[in-house]
């Protein structure tokens, strides 16, 4: 796991946030809360011929847990919402993801929000649709160094939230 973390002056938030684009390849983002921070990375969950279907989603859940508890506790999730997928594997997939993050935060009893994926975009490059390229560009302009499209995403998504003055 590549973990980043830049410290973010004037970040307004009082909560311990994460942001997330679901996938096999799941980027995140995590303000942390008080100090500023924005830690980030990207998780993978591809199962291998061992494995069996559900194992990335057990993996998915158990990770989640880790991040909550070295976070100190998580107050709010944000992810991705996709809308259209352009393969059918890729949205069984992301359905599971998001089965497993919904549910696993309402047990935690963690708040949740989806935000579209052109709003994201827009947020950070002005183009709604934007391409991967471009968003990971923006990323780096707010002085992130994303290893992939997964983590810049997550990143994006983080500083709307902030940006929003959703994190309170």
């Amino acid at each position: 796991m590549a973990i980043k973390t830049v410290p973010q002056n004037g970040a307004n938030g009082k909560q311990t946030v994460l942001a997330l684009d679901l996938g096999s390849n799941t980027g995140w983002a995590l303000y942390n809360y008080p100090d500023g921070t924005i830690t980030s990375g990207t998780e993978r969950f591809q199962n291998d011929r061992w494995s069996g279907g559900g194992m990335r989603f057990l993996r998915f859940k158990r990770w989640l847990a880790e991040v909550h508890s070295a976070a100190g506790g998580l107050q709010m999730i944000y992810m991705e919402e996709v809308r259209r997928h352009l393969g059918v594997d890729s949205a069984h997939v992301y359905g599971g993801f998001l089965a497993h993050l919904t549910s696993w935060a309402e047990s935690e009893q963690i708040p949740y929000q989806g935000v579209p994926v052109g709003t994201i975009k827009k947020f950070a490059t002005g183009k709604g649709n934007a391409n991967k390229q471009a968003v990971i560009q923006a990323m780096v302009k707010r002085g992130h160094n994303p290893g992939d499209d997964n983590e810049a995403d997550a990143l994006a998504l983080l500083h709307w939230a902030l940006d929003q003055e959703v994190v309170s």
